[in-house]
């Protein structure tokens, strides 16, 4: 082989290799394929009449994976079935913020995130899964072997109304009911309820008469009424006119009742000066006092002098005798 055809043989595959290279981006690219995906499983135990393998998973509307399988397994233990139904979970449509942390979903779960079957239309009947977050709801995880995280599932709307329906004493609840028709039937057919519009007439009757005697008190009343407002009025006018005058005059008694008030507590001030302990009239009353009391001892003794010896006013005082 020439130099020549050895060149072109090796750009020929060179050229392949690219072409087919750009062919797989492109397709990778179309496809998804590349991507990060998550499978996970979620266990129903009611009906999946109208989930099929493609229905999209939604997280609060908006689809971020597709069921990939659904398996009908049979409970040995408990004796009854379980609907496991696998999905792939795409990032395609989710957008991160934040440092990317690793086990979102086990995360996702512990903030309440549940899937629920919901109608995607009411004419065909497929389902599809919805993921919402139910944080009052407890996360119960069904006893299956899955290499794959599981996401806790919660009962449609219809589901809980059934499961509430069944509960219920549907026969009991009859017998209620019928009771209760049997009442009514005999109340209405008694003769109470026949005589019941008779009475009803004669009490609007007597309303009517009634109000047609308040009609008449009101209007005889009326112009009592009027000239008791018109004298409330009245008073209340002169109250207004002569509030001023009294108010003044309050004023001016307070106001000479607040002199006489400063008045006598100055007076109290001078009394209290005058009879303290150290005040210089306190003292001179002290002197006074002793000087009255001595003059009092001195006529007393000569009282008893004169009692004694009634001679010494002419002879003197004599002496006495030990």
């Amino acid at each position: 082989m020439s130099e020549k055809a050895h060149n072109v043989a090796i750009g020929t595959f060179v050229s392949g290799a690219i072409l087919i290279a750009v062919t797989m981006i492109i397709f990778a690219l179309g496809t998804g394929f590349g991507e990060k995906r998550e499978t996970v499983v979620m266990v129903f135990n009611g009906s999946v009449k109208g989930l099929s393998i493609g229905a999209p998973v939604a997280l609060r509307g908006v689809q971020i994976g597709q069921v990939t399988n659904i398996e009908l397994m049979l409970d040995t233990d408990a004796i009854g079935l379980i609907m496991l139904v696998e999905a792939e979970i795409s990032e395609k449509n989710i957008r991160r913020l934040g440092s990317n942390p690793e086990h979102i979903t086990d995360q996702l779960i512990e903030r309440g995130m549940r899937a629920q079957l919901r109608t995607q239309s009411l004419l065909t009947g497929l389902l599809y899964i919805q993921l919402d977050f139910h944080p009052d709801t407890k996360p119960v995880l069904a006893q299956v072997q899955s290499k794959y995280v599981q996401i806790p599932t919660i009962p449609t709307d219809l589901e809980v109304l059934t499961s509430k329906l069944e509960e219920m004493d549907l026969g009991k609840l009859a017998e209620e009911v019928q009771g209760i028709v049997a009442s009514l039937n005999t109340f209405v057919t008694s003769a109470d309820f026949q005589n019941l519009p008779a009475q009803l007439q004669a009490s609007l009757g007597e309303v009517t008469a009634l109000s047609r005697q308040l009609q008449s008190q009101v209007a005889s009343s009326g112009p009592r009424l009027n000239a008791a407002l018109d004298g409330a009025t009245e008073t209340l006018d002169s109250a207004s006119r002569e509030l001023p005058r009294v108010s003044a005059l309050v004023e001016k008694n307070l106001k000479v009742l607040d002199q006489a008030i400063a008045a006598f507590e100055s007076t109290m001030r001078n009394v209290d000066g005058l009879v303290a302990p150290n005040s210089p009239t306190t003292y001179q009353l002290n002197q006074v006092l002793q000087e009255v009391t001595r003059a009092s001892r001195a006529i007393q003794a000569l009282a008893n002098t004169l009692q004694e010896q009634p001679e010494s006013l002419l002879r003197g005082k004599s002496e006495e005798t030990p």
